[in-house]
């Protein structure tokens, strides 16, 4: 990657194939163009497709760029599906949307110290996407458990935030490979 990364936020456009991948829908945002956003990592945006804009929270690929699920609802309000090619507007935003948070970190936040609890209300939206992106970046249910725990032990200590963890890797156990998107033909 040669580009230096935007400082402001950012409106990008450009066309697009919608692929699948693992069963999932996704839209892959060139290279040339994600290199305008602000961050490697997740970037909180609005995703226009066809005239339709969805508030979307773009995942880093582990190649230096960043990639959407296409939800069934967002493909049958665009009305597009995989293989079409489609004009895509981004535009960053400052503000994040509320993760939904996994029912397993939910249980074990409720039952954490008050001060946890506290501090979980206290963070900002993006650093709850960032504990939850760590928690759900495993296939395996004795890790993630872990994670959890660890989760609710670190915030006891002060932490605001997960450590050391490659915030530009793609962490989802569904589509990637060694910190990678998979590609459409994986």
């Amino acid at each position: 990657m040669n580009a230096k990364l935007s400082t402001e936020n950012a409106t990008i456009q450009f066309k697009a194939t919608l692929v699948t991948i693992s069963d999932w829908t996704i839209l892959q945002v060139p290279e040339d163009e994600s290199v305008k956003l602000s961050s490697r990592g997740q970037v909180s945006t609005d995703v226009t497709i066809r005239g339709h804009s969805f508030q979307i929270v773009l995942e880093p690929d582990g190649r230096w760029s960043h990639w959407c699920k296409v939800t069934p609802e967002m493909r049958a309000t665009a009305g597009v599906k995989s293989g079409d090619t489609v004009t895509v507007v981004i535009t960053q935003r400052s503000d994040w949307p509320e993760p939904t948070v996994p029912d397993d970190f939910v249980v074990a936040l409720a039952s954490a110290p008050d001060n946890v609890q506290a501090m979980w209300h206290d963070i900002t939206p993006m650093a709850r996407w960032e504990w939850i992106r760590w928690v759900n970046a495993t296939r395996e249910q004795s890790t993630r458990d872990r994670r959890v725990k660890v989760s609710i032990s670190k915030m006891n200590s002060g932490k605001r935030r997960p450590c050391c963890f490659n915030l530009a890797a793609c962490t989802d156990p569904d589509l990637s490979r060694s910190g990678r998107l998979m590609q459409p033909n994986d």
